[in-house]
């Protein structure tokens, strides 16, 4: 047992231990500036905790109209923040400071500021809780420290604090369920098991698949190698294992169950790339970019005197095996969920290698000179080996100071072998924790730091703080138009078309209702509205957001788009707008063409009746009525839109095309379409195609006259796979494709010519109902209208999630999908007043499934604490 002063010692060690490991992170930040991911790191990570932050204060724990055109963040942002134990402490603590006067309102920058902060905390917890599990299977204070600083201190950690900080969670609970399967492997207590259950559950549904997938590799692991004797037999581990992992999830399920359905009602294009089963990309000796293995750590498999110690095989095998696996694909799929090949699973291997540094340390004794010896040879060896595989990047301190920091090792562990050398182990110990304090520095100067295109970095600097200012970030300029048209607007759900470069988050960083999101889960109905439904171009192909509605204005007519803001360079402006404001290079644009916020029809319009047809008369369709999924009465037919294909001459330009085929020989080249009868065309064209490059060797940017997007490579991991294309362009009598140099396949052409004249018959007819007042704040929306026409149902721009709750005139009913992704509420003739609630899918039996779980482990743990455990 360690002594409140032993405590005391292991805790101010490993602070001061997390605190050197970050030397790099805190001089920068010294400097003013930041060690964060410049893309999801700026894009994601900062924008997310400074919203869900806002919206917490605000009293919206699930839902939030500003998280894009609006969605469940409870769910949606269950794979990030929402649930993380992490950030949800570090905002009670943060909401303390403020209410206490201490910390003024905490703006953006605040975010990137604490990250560094909170990540010594974090680590320091982890190395607390690591060491007491190494104490846990036998190992002593001071070699299990040693073993906690080699899976802590490690470079996988900093990665992931710096691209995807909440990954780093992760890492606190790994170790707290193996402290809990050792607690029930050596005395039959499931009580430590089922905390970190229920702790990995809440925290994060991913990781928890994870972790649990690396629990249950050492729990195998130690049932052919037991450490003790007397360990309890497998059946009752097995029974102890499943009651404790159900009592677990249930208790974790009003956490886990909402982040879960997210998840699943999430859409991402299946992975169809070729995951080969091994494919070593990296070094993990002397240029690691995901994980170092410390040199001691090799040097440990060759010491074979110890390979009769149990605990010794157990992780030199285990080191050994996980090392193979992370050159993988194939594993890093099965640990994505059988998806693309990621490598996030790697801190089990850093604790592996931990474990086998401490066993040999405790076990030094039994090393002689020679042993240590044919080790520092072998090192070597295999290090020469790794060297001939050309994994290695660019020449670079960072990888010549690992070779370095080896041959020192080696030296030590050949004069720590010499019995005469009176303080051999303060060197080795000392250099095994020196080295990994060096190479995680020297990883966070040189790895994770560096130009950016978007990005003004000097190699060895992070992010500036000036950036959060920027025009590529977050300018005044376009800030203050987006504040000048939000506080001159009188309709708080006007919607503003405005993101920064790439940076889908914009509306977050800037804080208006906009019309774009990036996250890797999202409400699987908008995606398809994007991709399939109304073929929408986002001026950018890429998975996991939507962004804007492709300059059509009858879409931002019909989902409350009333401004766009647009660069000198910006694609051009819809039909209808009219500019409004400027503010240095950017312009506003106001429509006129706006529609009700909710709007009232009793013509109804099903998925079915229009599965064949173009977008143009979906949109058309929305217009004059709603889409909906399911109709059992009579529904309108389908309206009619003529394709001009037929009277179009196809020409290329510095190409050639023929059977689908368009070989581009020049360095800008497509086709000319051009309209035979120039009174055919009308304000506006769309212009459809499916293209497809033939090779996956570039992406690629496509022009239709004056709009320009960009289609990613055809083995990128990001691309949508959706390849039929909708464009629209103010209408010319040449329509002008392009895309650079190859082969491509383009076929499916049609042309529609679009002259608004069913979005004015709209704003006509909605111009004779009685307006309707609205409120949505977060989870509450509140409708007041007269439904003077005796129409059928009331139709919102509100997007439809399993969730939704509705009271007409305090009368129960059912929210339906409309217009693909969006709400359509039944209604009765005369007043109406409409109330709509949001809750987390499943989250009230869910709460009565936790607190019942938590009443039968409290009997079930207090029942076992009278019964005998097993012998030890």
């Amino acid at each position: 047992m360690m002594t409140k002063k032993s405590w005391i010692g292991l805790i101010l060690v490993s602070a001061l231990t997390a605190a050197a490991a970050h030397g790099f992170m805190l001089s920068e930040w010294m400097q003013g500036r930041y060690v964060v991911g410049p893309n999801d790191g700026l894009s994601q990570m900062i924008p997310f905790k400074h919203f869900l932050y806002e919206s917490m204060l605000e009293g919206n724990f699930f839902y939030s109209e500003r998280f894009g055109l609006g969605g469940g963040t409870f769910s949606q942002l269950g794979y990030y923040f929402s649930t993380s134990l992490v950030f949800l402490a570090t905002a009670a603590i943060t909401m303390i400071l403020e209410w206490m006067g201490i910390l003024s309102s905490p703006e953006l920058q605040y975010w990137a500021d604490v990250t560094v902060f909170v990540s010594m905390i974090r680590l320091t917890v982890i190395l607390l809780i690591t060491t007491v599990f190494f104490r846990i299977i036998g190992l002593k204070t001071q070699f299990s420290y040693i073993a906690a600083v080699i899976y802590g201190i490690s470079i996988l950690y900093f990665r992931h604090v710096t691209y995807w900080e909440f990954f780093a969670d992760a890492m606190l609970f790994l170790p707290l369920l193996l402290i809990g399967a050792e607690r029930i492997m050596r005395y039959g207590k499931p009580g430590w098991f089922i905390a970190a259950v229920v702790l990995s559950m809440v925290d994060n549904f991913y990781f928890a698949y994870i972790n649990f997938l690396l629990a249950f590799i050492y729990i195998v692991f130690r049932w052919f190698i037991p450490l003790t004797k007397n360990e309890g037999n497998k059946r009752q581990q097995i029974g102890q294992f499943l009651m404790g992992g159900l009592l677990g999830a249930a208790i974790s399920s009003p956490f886990f169950v909402p982040a879960v359905y997210g998840y699943l009602n999430n859409f991402r294009p299946p992975f169809e790339g070729e995951i080969p089963l091994f494919e070593m990309t990296e070094n993990i000796l002397s240029d690691g970019k995901m994980v170092v293995l410390p040199a001691f750590a090799v040097i440990c498999l060759f010491l074979y005197p110890l390979y009769k110690q149990r605990g010794y095989r157990l992780f030199a095998i285990m080191t050994v095996m996980l090392a193979v696996l992370h050159a993988s694909p194939a594993v890093g799929s099965v640990f994505n969920g059988f998806s693309a090949p990621q490598f996030r699973w790697e801190h089990m291997l850093m604790l592996a290698a931990g474990g086998l540094v401490a066993v040999t340390l405790q076990n030094w004794r039994e090393i002689q000179l020679k042993h240590a010896g044919i080790a520092a040879v072998g090192t070597i060896a295999v290090y020469i080996l790794f060297s001939t595989m050309e994994l290695e990047g660019k020449p670079s301190l960072y990888a010549d100071s690992l070779v370095v920091m080896a041959l020192i090792t080696c030296a030590l562990v050949i004069l720590a072998a010499v019995r005469q050398f009176k303080h051999w182990n303060i060197a080795l110990w000392t250099g095994i924790i020196a080295f990994s304090l060096i190479t995680v520095n020297l990883y966070q100067e040189e790895k994770l730091t560096g130009n950016h295109p978007q990005v003004e970095q000097v190699q060895g600097q992070g992010i500036p703080q000036s950036f959060f200012t920027s025009d590529a970030y977050n300018g005044s300029a376009s800030r203050e138009l987006v504040q000048q048209l939000t506080e001159g607007e009188e309709d708080p759900l006007a919607r503003i078309e405005w993101m920064i470069g790439t940076r889908n988050n914009t509306p977050i960083v800037q804080n208006f209702l906009g019309t774009s999101i990036y996250s890797s889960i999202l409400n699987q109905h908008l995606l398809h509205f994007y991709l399939d439904d109304l073929s929408i171009d986002m001026g950018r192909e890429s998975v996991s957001r939507y962004a804007g509605f492709g300059g059509r204005a009858n879409l931002y007519s019909l989902l409350n788009g009333v401004y766009a803001i647009r660069s000198d360079k910006g694609n051009p402006i819809p039909y209808g707008f009219e500019e409004v404001a400027q503010n240095g290079e950017f312009k506003a644009f106001e429509s006129n063409h706006r529609l009700p916020f909710v709007r009232t029809t009793n013509r109804i319009y099903t998925e079915e009746e229009l599965g064949d047809s173009p977008a143009i008369v979906r949109e058309h369709a929305m217009l004059d009525g709603v889409i909906l999924d399911e109709w059992n009465d009579t529904s309108e037919t389908a309206p009619s839109a003529e394709n001009l294909i037929d009277k179009v001459t196809i020409q290329p330009v510095r190409a050639e095309y023929e059977n689908d085929e368009l070989v581009v020989t020049g360095k800008n080249g497509g086709v000319d379409l051009k309209v035979s009868d120039v009174r055919l065309l009308k304000e506006d064209t769309y212009v459809s195609f499916n293209l497809e490059r033939s090779t996956a060797d570039i992406g690629f940017h496509l022009k239709v006259n004056e709009y320009k997007t960009t289609r990613k490579r055809t083995d990128s991991i990001y691309r949508t796979r959706v390849n039929d294309i909708t464009i629209r362009i103010p209408s010319e009598e040449t329509i002008r494709i392009r895309v650079p140099e190859g082969t491509y396949t383009f076929s499916d052409l049609a042309l529609y010519a679009e002259d608004y004249t069913t979005l004015e018959k709209a704003e006509r007819e909605d111009e004779q109902t009685s307006g309707a007042t609205v409120e949505w704040k977060g989870e509450h929306a509140d409708v007041q209208l007269d439904n003077s026409n005796g129409d059928t149902f009331a139709v919102m721009p509100i997007p439809f999630e399993k969730g939704w709750r509705a009271k007409v005139n305090g009368e129960n009913v059912s929210v339906q999908k409309a217009n693909y992704a969006f709400t359509a509420i039944p209604i009765e003739p005369g007043p109406n007043t409409i109330e709509m609630t949001y809750r987390p899918p499943y989250f009230v039996i869910s709460l009565w499934i936790s607190l019942l779980a938590l009443v039968s482990t409290i009997v079930w743990l207090v029942k076992g604490i009278r019964s005998k455990p097993f012998a030890h």
